[in-house]
């Protein structure tokens, strides 16, 4: 007994050995019907997955962006503060030199008790 698949190979016509089958004729006008195309479908639709999940990292990316550039802006702030602090406490010791504050009270026009201030006037300019 004959399965049916050997019997409609059976009946269908065969092209020769080492030939191609000769094309199908169409009749003129008619459409050749299409169906969904499950493959593109899928495509798109990985396209749009794809663009979504970038889109979540671009707001996040943004602002990494503007924290890393920020924070590179407090770092030199920071590095500033501490040139002048490290500044200001030589300042301090150095005002704490019993010559320093004695020059700079002279500097200021200020004489020690007891003493006698001169003030020499009408020398050539350098």
């Amino acid at each position: 007994m004959a399965t049916a698949r050997s019997s409609a190979a059976s009946r269908a016509p065969r092209a020769p050995a080492g030939r191609a089958a000769p094309p199908r004729p169409r009749a003129v006008g008619a459409r050749r019907a299409r169906g969904i195309r499950w493959d593109r479908v899928g495509r798109v639709v990985l396209l749009i997955v794809f663009l979504g999940v970038v889109g979540l990292y671009v707001g996040p990316s943004i602002s990494f962006f503007h924290t890393w550039r920020e924070s590179h802006q407090r770092k030199a702030t920071v590095t500033e503060l501490q040139r002048e602090n490290a500044r200001l406490k030589a300042r301090k010791a150095a005002l704490q030199d019993p010559r320093t504050l004695e020059r700079e009270a002279r500097r200021l026009g200020l004489v020690k008790p007891g003493e006698r201030p001169y003030i020499v006037g009408h020398l050539p300019a350098n």
